[in-house]
């Protein structure tokens, strides 16, 4: 039972942040610091958009029992990808905050499906 309400509440969290990234992304020009963050890290403008959409599908991929494990892999390498990227670019505090939203894909899926039978 905890383990269940342990992972729908990931599920949730997990859900809000791909959607709340995939809407910051489309509105990155009101938001001068994450463009800056997205520059700093060397993504160029014309990628953008098409993280916002990568974003909106993993948080619904991970929404449904059946894509749970390929969305929260999915999530776990973009995240992979940003700390990389962080890395390339010198910026090792942003690598080391990542690290929390890396582990929480993974437990997800150690934890599996919260509704699953």
């Amino acid at each position: 039972m905890i383990k269940n309400i342990i992972s729908l509440a990931l599920l949730l969290i997990s859900v809000f942040l791909s959607f709340k990234h995939g809407w910051d992304t489309f509105t990155i020009k009101d938001n001068p610091e994450s463009a800056k963050m997205m520059a700093d890290l060397g993504i160029p403008q014309t990628i953008v958009p098409f993280l916002g959409i990568f974003m909106f599908v993993v948080g619904l991929l991970v929404l449904f029992p059946k894509t749970f494990f390929i969305g929260n892999l999915l999530n776990a390498m973009s995240i992979v990808a940003i700390m990389a990227l962080a890395l390339r670019a010198g910026n090792i505090t942003m690598t080391l905050m990542e690290i929390p939203f890396l582990i929480m894909p993974l437990l997800m899926i150690w934890l599996k499906y919260p509704f699953k039978n």
